[in-house]
């Protein structure tokens, strides 16, 4: 009964959406890209910040309009840079961390826009990938790991950006922006007006079609070494999207698991990664 009254409200506002873009074209988009860029969730309150976070010195990064916040594990001189993915934060890798923190190496892990206890309300990749930059300029990181659409993020940063990762591991990361919007545009049923709009907004402000933004292309022939684990069981971001990548990225080893869903937390995969990690 839930799902189906979820499923009704869902449809409404795409009714409304479509019905507004005949009379307020440019204001029914807007309400269009605020719903898919907004995350709902990942906020993280000062008075209540989780515990594996709470033991990491915190820093503020200031960029343009932003202010953005790391955490900071302390270790050698080696660094791996953690990105989380949509409606998360820098705490979903508390299982990870204790895997990661045996390799002796720094960790270092991220809040996106909008996410944890960063600022704004806007989430998209581009403005992700430059918070990567500004973390990568001061700290160095030789390795990423990116879940979901922090997956995605780090293929755009290493495909718009000079610094090159000695290893990049992708857990359930998507490929490509045009699968992911047309869920959305499907989701909400919004018309072709709105559909167009999207395609047009992205090409002006990040001078790039929908189907550029894809983190197959990015990593497409990359020479980097990579590890792709996606799970056959993901309803969030599907096992395709995994093998996009995996078949274009000729230099990357992918694991397909089960049961894990889109969470990807396993001890066995985390013993791999560590694996994959310590490996010269």
């Amino acid at each position: 009964m839930k799902q189906i009254i979820q499923k009704i409200v869902i449809k409404s506002i795409g009714l409304y959406i479509n019905l507004l873009s005949y009379v307020l074209p440019d204001k029914s988009f807007a309400i269009a890209y605020k719903l898919f860029s907004e995350p709902r969730k990942g906020k993280i309150k000062n008075h209540k910040i989780p515990k594996t976070l709470q033991k990491a010195i915190h820093e503020t990064h200031i960029l343009n309009e932003h202010q953005f916040l790391t955490y900071t594990w302390q270790g050698n001189d080696d660094v791996i840079l953690l990105v989380h993915g949509w409606e998360s934060n820098a705490s979903r890798w508390k299982k990870l961390l204790v895997y990661l923190k045996k390799t002796g190496k720094t960790i270092i892990a991220i809040d996106g826009p909008a996410h944890g206890m960063s600022n704004g309300k806007e989430f998209n990749v581009p403005i992700y990938s430059e918070f990567i930059d500004k973390v990568v300029q001061k700290y160095n990181p030789k390795i990423a790991i990116g879940h979901s659409i922090g997956g995605n993020a780090i293929a755009y940063f290493q495909a718009h950006y000079k610094h090159n990762f000695e290893k990049i591991i992708l857990l359930g990361a998507p490929s490509d922006f045009k699968v992911i919007l047309n869920n959305y545009i499907n989701m909400l049923s919004l018309n072709d007006f709105i559909h167009q709009s999207f395609i047009n907004y992205t090409k002006k402000r990040f001078n790039l079609t929908i189907d550029e933004l894809s983190a197959s292309k990015f990593l497409k022939d990359s020479t980097i070494s990579g590890l792709i684990a996606h799970d056959i069981d993901d309803n969030v971001v599907l096992f395709e999207e995994g093998e996009k990548i995996s078949n274009s990225w000729k230099n990357a080893k992918f694991i397909e698991t089960k049961g894990l869903g889109h969470s990807m937390h396993d001890e066995n995969l985390y013993q791999t990664i560590v694996e994959f990690v310590n490996t010269k």
